[in-house]
């Protein structure tokens, strides 16, 4: 679980000085709540530090817990072992005051009995949830206790106190607790809840800011037949969460017939900003007898969608490759679609090279960046004819330039990738050119990433640092060489003694 227990300490420790408990825990988040049981238990054994500076002193300069709290029939004398014995009982006692003792509410005190160390106070708070229903997380919690007779009972309790209403206020907190080793009692508990619930309660959870929740509430939705289809299509057009998107667009096509409005399922997938859902509606058109309206995704811009709409062009009777040449046949045409370019590279043949060449001169930088990747989706990468592209106004060409050339590095001229490291030229530029150039190593990449050590762009400042502590001499660095000990020693403030001396053995040199 990746709670922050510092949080939980704190609202621990807050709780203890009197704090009430809403404003100590954030009682909306099962976060907190998760941590607040963590942090309990860290603080009550080992926290004596993160106290405040006279509870602590009381509770490490005297010999019993009581000198820190008032004496009651609950908290008898008893003599200390250590500190952590010591501050577990000065706790204890702070929380079992009765209900009437100023300084903390008894909410308060019951949920440090809640999270207690002892297993056997967290057994016997349990029943006080029941008039406290603001602690029906910690109860949740409860029950997956390591300790089997707290476990149990924390059971029990909650199957007979858990209705609609509190199930859907605890599904976050149920959820997260149900990835824990002893937490599919909540899970099983709360699947039964919900699915006698009516459709209108379980809304909310379909909005949910947690993912978790939201796969969980559809999931539901899906197996009980609460949403339409309709409604299962527009969930997955607006939905963020790529595991909603699949569930709801592949449970909307499963549930139309031939007979249904298939209008009221595509049009949402079709237009959804989500590549999970437009490719749904795409590969659904086929079975819609609707295979011509694949003809317009052949250019989008997911690759997912344009693989999609070929399946369903193909299987129409229809080759796209020679659709996809038409378009990339004119390269003074302004209007060539982006994702025909890429499209023509991921169905053509190397022959069709020749028609994306002409098109590097294009004025849309979309189209150029396009050209580039289809290029190297072809294998028909040549280095003369892309290098200059590194000097392209758009960082978008000049990316993927750096991708084609990468499986070239060793073979470009370093004096000119060097000049492109020149604070002068675009960001863009000087981190294509340090991209390869690391990519070559040796000599020629540790000279690049010491020139950049000073750099005022952090960033780049940054990568080149950890480029030199990774360098090791390659298979053509020349042994002995002068220059690699001075870019080394230039580099000192990177290594340890040990770590600079055995770069400079592997090189040749002498300490």
């Amino acid at each position: 679980m990746d709670d922050d227990i510092g949080s939980g300490g704190t609202a621990a420790v807050r709780l203890i000085r009197g704090t009430p408990l809403t404003e100590a825990v954030d009682t909306a988040d099962p976060r907190a709540w998760t941590a607040f049981d963590v942090g309990v238990r860290q603080i009550l054994r080992y926290g004596h530090a993160l106290l405040p500076d006279g509870d602590r002193t009381a509770v490490l300069r005297s010999g019993t817990a009581d000198a820190a709290a008032p004496r009651t029939e609950a908290s008898p004398r008893q003599p200390a072992t250590d500190r952590s014995g010591r501050l577990r009982r000065w706790a204890t006692a702070r929380f079992r005051r009765p209900a009437g003792s100023p300084g903390q509410d008894a909410r308060a005190r019951l949920a440090l009995a809640l999270c207690h160390p002892d297993g056997r106070v967290r057994e016997a708070a349990l029943d006080g949830t029941a008039e406290h229903p603001v602690l029906l997380p910690l109860l949740v919690i409860r029950t997956g206790d390591w300790a089997t007779p707290v476990r149990e009972r924390a059971r029990r309790l909650l199957g007979e106190r858990l209705d609609v209403e509190a199930a859907v206020a605890l599904a976050p907190l149920i959820l997260r607790v149900g990835r824990r080793e002893r937490g599919a009692f909540g899970l099983e508990l709360l699947d039964s809840v919900l699915r006698r619930a009516p459709r209108e309660r379980l809304l909310p959870l379909h909005t949910h800011t947690g993912r978790t929740v939201r796969r969980f509430a559809f999931r539901l939705a899906i197996e009980e037949g609460l949403l339409s289809p309709g409604e299962l299509a527009h969930r997955a057009a607006w939905d963020d969460d790529a595991v909603v998107q699949g569930l709801c667009a592949d449970a909307a096509l499963a549930a139309m017939t031939d007979g249904d409005d298939w209008d009221e399922v595509l049009e949402p997938l079709l237009d959804a900003r989500s590549p999970r859902a437009r490719s749904a509606g795409v590969t659904a058109l086929r079975r819609a007898g609707r295979p011509e309206r694949a003809v317009e995704f052949l250019i989008d811009r997911s690759a997912l969608v344009r693989a999609c709409a070929r399946y369903v062009v193909r299987r129409h009777g229809t080759d796209p490759l020679p659709w996809y040449r038409e378009r990339c046949a004119d390269p003074a045409d302004p209007t060539v679609p982006p994702g025909a370019v890429i499209g023509l590279a991921e169905c053509g043949e190397r022959v069709d090279a020749e028609l994306l060449w002409p098109l590097l001169a294009h004025p849309a930088p979309v189209v150029r960046a396009r050209v580039v990747a289809g290029l190297r989706t072809l294998d028909a990468t040549d280095v003369a004819r892309l290098l200059p592209l590194l000097d392209d106004p758009a960082p978008g060409v000049v990316r993927e330039t750096t991708a084609a050339l990468l499986p070239f590095a060793g073979t470009l001229p370093s004096g000119l990738l060097t000049a492109h490291l020149s604070i002068e030229r675009p960001r863009p530029v000087r981190v294509a050119a340090f991209r390869l150039l690391d990519a070559r190593g040796g000599v020629v990449g540790l000279r690049a990433a010491v020139a950049l050590l000073d750099d005022p762009d952090d960033k780049l400042r940054a990568w080149a640092g950890q480029s030199v502590q990774c360098w090791h001499p390659g298979a053509d660095t020349p042994r002995g060489d002068a220059e690699v000990g001075e870019l080394l020693n230039r580099a000192r403030h990177l290594f340890s003694d040990y770590v600079l001396q055995r770069r400079k053995w592997e090189a040749g040199l002498s300490g």
